[in-house]
């Protein structure tokens, strides 16, 4: 079992960059082949040990709970169509009712503000954040990585990649104490430096393991020049009491919330499939059955 069982999932803001699609179609909504981005968060939070799920979505936004409701007249008419595959299909997708929550953020305060909405949901134990806008196509999920990590060495983790110093502006920034493999001793985080300003050139990329302290932190953290409470901010506060780590994670990353990133995974996404289709059709001894490669 794992030792984290609760994920929080930032959901409300607005994606201006997929304009118009983002007008009426969250972006966490948006399809990968057939699937919304959430639901791959929530499959790797699933795969990952994940029990309790916490969307902090906005009230403009039903489809996210419609989404993970059950839907009776659909499964209804799957089960008297006899259609079993799509009827277990949907039925994977929904969740429990008391397994997870959808909490509103009534306005656009960054981040840090979207966890410490959730924090009369969470107790007093570590947990963790995904951000379903940042894909990572990987063979094993992203979050059991870190939560295999965190589970020997403790603290605050946040998943990281190096992005190169021409796009460290876009993203917090780890400043390294040292390096141990994949694993990076994090002295402070900055949020979007000039990348002539930048500690290094390791991105946070939108998984989190936190200890209860930051939400304490997020609780004290003044907005920025935007008008934003920045999570990174509270960890960096919480490195008085916690370390913080960052966890070079073994997978491919896209930014979703973007045209590139998107068209990105969705790419990848594809690949994939049809390289486990293909497996699939392959026939196995001297017999052939005119499968085309």
């Amino acid at each position: 079992m794992s030792s984290i069982d609760t994920a929080v999932f930032p959901v409300a803001g607005l994606n201006t960059q997929l304009l118009p699609i983002t007008k009426s179609v969250p972006n966490e909504m948006l399809p990968l082949i057939d699937k919304p981005l959430v639901q791959f968060a929530v499959e790797e939070a699933r795969a990952s040990g994940i029990r309790n799920f916490i969307f902090v979505s906005s009230p403009d936004k039903p489809s996210l709970d419609e989404y993970f409701r059950t839907n009776h007249m659909l499964e209804m008419h799957l089960a008297r169509s006899g259609n079993t595959k799509a009827l277990d299909c949907v039925r994977t997708v929904t969740l429990d009712a008391d397994s997870h929550w959808i909490i509103h953020q009534n306005e656009q305060r960054g981040l840090g503000h979207a966890i410490w909405t959730a924090r009369a949901f969470l107790s007093d134990k570590p947990f963790a954040v995904i951000l379903p806008d940042d894909f990572i196509h990987a063979s094993r999920p992203a979050l059991a990585q870190m939560i295999e990590m965190h589970d020997r060495i403790g603290g605050n983790l946040v998943a990281s990649k190096d992005v190169g110093y021409d796009q460290i502006s876009k993203f917090g920034c780890l400043d390294i104490e040292a390096r141990a493999g994949h694993c990076l001793n994090i002295a402070n985080l900055v949020e979007k430096p000039s990348r002539y300003t930048a500690p290094s050139s390791n991105a946070v990329i939108g998984r989190y393991i936190l200890q209860p302290s930051v939400l304490r932190h997020l609780e004290k953290t003044p907005c920025n020049h935007n008008g934003k409470i920045e999570l990174t901010d509270a960890i960096a506060a919480d490195l008085s009491e916690n370390s913080a780590w960052g966890i070079e994670f073994e997978g491919q990353y896209f930014d979703c919330g973007t045209k590139d990133g998107f068209v990105g995974a969705t790419l990848a996404l594809a690949q994939s499939q049809a390289h486990s289709d293909h497996a699939t059709l392959q026939p196995t001894g001297k017999r052939s059955f005119g499968l085309v490669a």
